[in-house]
């Protein structure tokens, strides 16, 4: 049974549209790759499609508006960029399928609704990715875990503190060996063992859903070939980042900063013509 505390703290609103974008797994160097999900499986959509689909929307965007920016007297939000890890943490891969279970995480939101996700959170100085999912994974859960396959990444827009978010969040498959469930963190509600079957019902958000329908086909794949697990768990031990996770953690660093004063934006006075008299 889910373990309730009676903790009542703020926790921010992850505002998620439909239009999330759910990538699939790339090896440690984390490129990013745009993609889709479709009935049929993952779709690659290539740079000059996604480019035109974006100058489209824009024109459509611009279309409504009448070309003109934001009104007199609305103030245009900042766009910060922040990069997480996360992970689904499994009881025990060496059980068949219909046994697993993952460890969720709780955290109420303002209307007072238990918004269920995977553990996740903000990559810092001198940690690679793997290394924060565990980090994670470990203090909102209680849960102690190893990585074993990256499952790809997700991005989202959402709204924060007069701020206009882009986040990313890279996800692992993690191996639990130790711990018990815990909601000390002051940031979770409730956690819980969920049957790995039931998480795209559990879940609250549609791209985590997705992920977890990706996921059963990774693990089918690594319980099937014990020396592909292997391969793929040695290939997870990363300890020194790489370019992209280092400028990901400074960027996460500068996410509190405050903000600039808004400069007021005078009008260019076009010269008074002399009078016609006046030559």
């Amino acid at each position: 049974m889910p373990k309730r505390s009676g903790k009542a703290d703020h926790v921010e609103e992850e505002l998620r549209p439909t239009h999330t974008r759910v990538s699939p797994p790339k090896p440690s160097d984390l490129v990013a790759v745009t993609a889709k999900i479709t009935k049929t499986g993952l779709t690659h959509t290539s740079a000059g499609a996604e480019a035109t689909t974006s100058t489209t929307a824009k024109s459509k965007t611009r279309r409504r508006t009448g070309g003109k920016g934001p009104e007199r007297g609305q103030e245009r939000l900042r766009t910060v960029r922040e990069t997480s890890a996360g992970g689904l943490v499994i009881s025990d891969l060496d059980l068949p399928t219909e046994e697993l279970c993952a460890a969720l995480i709780g955290r109420m939101d303002r209307r007072g609704r238990m918004m269920w996700s995977l553990p996740k959170g903000h990559i810092e100085t001198g940690e690679t990715a793997e290394q924060t999912a565990i980090r994670e994974v470990a203090e909102e859960t209680g849960i102690s875990g190893t990585v074993v396959a990256p499952l790809g990444k997700i991005d989202y827009w959402f709204v924060s503190e007069g701020r206009r978010i882009h986040k990313t969040v890279h996800h692992y498959l993690l191996r639990s060996i130790g711990g018990e469930l815990s909601d000390a963190d002051y940031e979770v509600s409730e956690v819980a063992w969920v049957p790995l079957e039931e998480l795209p019902r559990k879940l609250t958000y549609s791209d985590e859903r997705r992920l977890a329908r990706m996921a059963r086909g990774v693990i089918a794949d690594l319980a099937a070939d014990p020396n592909r697990l292997a391969q793929s768990e040695a290939e997870s031990i990363r300890t020194e980042p790489n370019a992209y996770e280092r400028a990901a953690a400074a960027r996460n660093q500068r996410r509190n900063e405050p903000l600039p004063p808004a400069r007021s934006r005078r009008r260019r006075r076009r010269p008074r013509r002399p009078p016609a008299g006046d030559a």
